[in-house]
């Protein structure tokens, strides 16, 4: 049997005080008998002599094997940050004249940033617009521009083509007569040839009236798509945010001059907000979309937020020997931030009837966990694997087969062998518990955490 009990160091007499300051041969004879007096009471007894202090059985409360629900979960340490961030940018050259936002105001899609001088660009605007209304009267199209494609009329309702088809048509009818007239000898051939002459060119000029309509129908989707450019970039003297969120930079001023492309102002996306962790690969096969995720931010204490898992990466980080995954956060009150470092837990799920012991049954020596499990009236030390804690039950993952008793005080008079004798159970022991997660003990990690 091995000695488990802390020897204190034996306090001497003032004679054997004498013996250490005096002659050294008395010394160290002395010596072994102090060790053998301060370690025989202590390690020298049998299990049937630690029976109590009159030699009797110890009496113990007893306790059962119990039952209790287990959330698994999974920690994680990640940061915030928003799903979508824009870096506006001016689309016209121009002076700001005026700037309508500030660092950290919320702004919806389409809400004005910035306006840049519009003179230059109105005018534009206006001679774009006298060009496409030359085109159009051209092509005989008159009334409003509209907002749509200008449809120009076919070939046959230009004034153009249409007189020039007359006029080739009334050649040929004279050609034809001339024909006839020649045919029967009343008319000679010179005038024949004369009334030809003009048929043909008649008809080269319906020819050119025609080629003429159709290059002033592609001038007129020119001088159209110059307009509607004209009209885009008056409007892009307004900036506008293309999405909602709040704006976290504005690095331009009234009275400055930009040019095309320059970053006007910046807007992240504040809800939802994306927590971005790393898992390690083992859980790999648990991890799935839509599971809870609970976490604390440092601004907010002990404040807890919820989050579901949204995107898992197929791929594993080489050096890390993780894989990222990021869940979706509602952020409807604003109060957590791009950046945020958070820590947390993903719950996975969670296992039904598991088996648990009470805090007052387990006993713990150089790292090893152990029970007293009474039978017959005697006990038998058994070594068990710990879980979790939730509350005072500790989850046993093996060692123990469910069904037995178990000594639940006076731990520390107890070994293998010891008869016992059976006092008052410990009240609210031996059933099943759905106690939330508690702080872990004696070295174990956080509670519900997955194994």
């Amino acid at each position: 049997m091995v000695c488990a009990r802390r020897v204190s160091t034996p306090v001497l007499s003032a004679h054997d005080r004498s013996l250490r300051h005096g002659s050294p041969t008395r010394w160290f004879v002395a010596l072994p008998l102090l060790a053998a007096v301060a370690i025989l009471p202590g390690c020298t007894q049998a299990p049937e002599q630690r029976q109590g202090r009159g030699g009797g059985e110890v009496a113990v409360k007893s306790t059962r094997v119990a039952r209790m629900s287990v959330q698994r979960q999974i920690d994680l340490a990640g940061t915030l940050l928003s799903p979508d961030q824009a870096r506006v940018s001016a689309e016209a050259a121009g002076v700001v004249r005026k700037v309508f936002v500030e660092i950290g105001r919320e702004v919806a899609e389409g809400t004005p940033l910035v306006q840049i001088e519009s003179r230059e660009l109105a005018l534009a605007l206006e001679r774009a617009e006298a060009a496409l209304r030359q085109t159009r009267a051209q092509l005989g199209m008159h009334g409003a521009i509209g907002e749509g494609p200008d449809v120009a009329p076919p070939d046959e309702a230009i004034a153009s083509v249409a007189t020039a088809t007359a006029t080739r048509d009334d050649a040929r009818a004279a050609y034809d007569r001339a024909r006839a007239l020649s045919a029967r000898g009343i008319l000679s051939s010179e005038t024949l040839q004369s009334a030809e002459t003009r048929f043909k060119v008649a008809d080269s000029a319906l020819q050119s009236a025609l080629d003429s309509a159709r290059a002033t129908k592609a001038l007129l989707q020119d001088r159209r798509a110059a307009y509607d450019l004209a009209v885009k970039k008056l409007g892009d003297a307004v900036v506008r945010a293309p999405i909602s969120g709040v704006v976290s930079d504005r690095p331009v001023q009234v009275g400055e001059f930009i040019t095309e492309r320059t970053v006007v102002a910046t807007i992240v996306q504040m809800n939802p907000l994306k927590l971005r962790t790393g898992v390690q690969e083992r859980h790999a096969g648990v991890v799935t979309p839509g599971q809870p995720v609970q976490f604390r931010v440092e601004s907010f204490g002990d404040r807890v937020f919820q989050g579901k898992v949204a995107y898992i990466s197929p791929s594993l980080d080489q050096t890390m020997r993780t894989f990222a995954v990021e869940a979706l956060v509602d952020n409807g009150e604003h109060l957590l931030k791009p950046g945020f470092f958070a820590k947390g837990v993903i719950l996975t799920h969670r296992d039904e009837s598991v088996m648990a012991v009470p805090d007052a049954a387990v006993s713990q020596l150089a790292g090893v966990n152990s029970v007293y499990v009474i039978a017959d009236g005697a006990i038998t030390q058994q070594s068990v694997m710990l879980g979790v804690r939730q509350g005072e039950l500790w989850e046993v993952v093996s060692g123990l087969e469910g069904n037995e008793v178990l000594a639940a005080s006076r731990l520390n008079e107890l070994a293998s062998g010891v008869k016992v004798t059976l006092a008052e159970a410990e009240k609210g022991q031996g059933g099943a518990s759905s106690a939330a997660p508690g702080a872990a003990r004696r070295g174990a990690g956080p509670s519900g955490g997955t194994r």
